[in-house]
């Protein structure tokens, strides 16, 4: 129990002292880039959904 005890301890230090914390606007940039990113990404699934779609049943109206 005192390795785990004095592994918590270390880890807590190292946190407190050694970590660089991006800055908030930072984080802000990077969540605008992933949203903006995320959103292009399922229009364009969503638009090749719907040429796939559209394209089949074209296909099976045909028969």
């Amino acid at each position: 129990m005192d390795k785990f005890t004095s592994f918590l301890k270390a880890s807590w230090e190292e946190v407190q002292h050694n970590v660089t914390w991006p800055k908030f606007s930072d984080l802000q940039s990077s969540s605008t880039l992933v949203l903006v990113a995320s959103l292009i990404f399922a229009l364009l699934v969503g638009l090749i959904d719907l040429v796939f779609e559209n394209g089949l049943n074209t296909f099976y109206q045909s028969f």
